[in-house]
């Protein structure tokens, strides 16, 4: 929706989190978490047995679509590949 409207997206990350041999977004593995967080408001249920819920703890936003990522050794642009390899190898950012 950003792009759509002409405006920047940026994602903030720690360097930690870069994997630098999965290939692309389709292949980070999504944590799934607790259902009941979802289901469930006060101790109360709030939808009927049986409903599946899908209740990732985060998504993937399409490379083509960000327009940078920061992190605390400096911000990556694309190509993401090179950018993110540079500053895996790098020294942390001291502000």
């Amino acid at each position: 929706m950003a792009k759509e409207h002409g405006i920047p997206f940026y994602v903030a990350a720690p360097i930690s989190t870069v994997d630098l041999e999965t290939p692309d977004g389709s292949k980070i593995p999504i944590e799934q978490r607790n259902a009941r967080e979802v289901t469930h408001i006060a101790g109360k249920q709030m939808v009927p047995d049986g409903v599946h819920i899908e209740n990732p703890a985060f998504d993937v936003t399409p490379a083509k679509y960000v327009t940078a990522i920061v992190t605390e050794r400096g911000i990556a642009k694309a190509p993401y590949t090179e950018s993110l390899t540079q500053l895996s190898a790098a020294e942390a950012v001291t502000v």
